[in-house]
């Protein structure tokens, strides 16, 4: 059982209210714009603090560095809250980058989006004889950008790994026709997303019998 409880944030002692930047009263989040500006505009926040973005410090760390380029450094480059890789550090692995399928749908439409799954076998389970069918790949992709992958999904070991270098491609546009052009190595958890060609939306069965 996973419980994440959350955290508020120690905003309300430190005179926020005395210059005028507004906090979200139940949990002492700050609300800002894309470039992590406050109502006020010479007071900017970023990391933890943050309404509606992610508690990561690899997240606060480059917010911060690319902030700093564009008060002082004359950058445009905005901070991407969306396309960030991370992972749940489970005895199995989860590691994602981009959006929920959830979100996707909310956000683009059901009917514009094609979601690839399959369920795989790591090559360390067949000595150990562990279930060939316990670890999981999704990727979403919005139909109406050259199925641009926008969501990447994977439950398994070393899904950190996996998805730390899935990401790069990600950022630089990954798409479905790309993924299916790269050659995959075998036999690794990662090949998995070089193959997938089982829509969820098919209902097909996507079990698996070997690695």
């Amino acid at each position: 059982v996973l419980i994440a409880v959350g955290r508020d944030a120690c905003t309300r002692n430190i005179g926020l209210d005395t210059i005028g930047v507004k906090i979200n009263e139940k949990n002492g989040k700050v609300p800002v714009n894309d470039e992590e500006q406050t109502n006020v505009p010479y007071v900017y926040a970023i990391g933890d603090i943050l309404e509606g973005k992610l508690e990561l410090t690899p997240v606060a760390i480059q917010a911060g560095k690319l902030l700093a380029r564009r008060l002082y450094g004359g950058s445009s480059t905005k901070c991407d809250y969306i396309n960030v890789p991370t992972t749940v550090f489970t005895p199995l692995e989860y590691g994602c980058c981009g959006l929920p399928e959830e979100k996707a749908i909310e956000e683009y439409g059901k009917q514009n989006l094609e979601v690839y799954h399959s369920l795989f076998w790591p090559l360390e389970w067949t000595v150990p004889g562990r279930d060939n069918n316990t670890c999981y790949a999704k990727i979403i992709c919005n139909k109406r950008d050259n199925n641009r992958v926008i969501g990447f999904h994977v439950l398994g070991p070393n899904a950190g790994e996996v998805t730390q270098g899935f990401a790069a491609a990600i950022k630089c546009g990954l798409t479905k026709e790309l993924l299916d052009e790269t050659i995959g190595i075998h036999p690794t958890c990662g090949e998995v997303f070089t193959t997938m060609d089982i829509t969820k939306s098919s209902g097909q069965d996507i079990t698996q019998r070997g690695c």
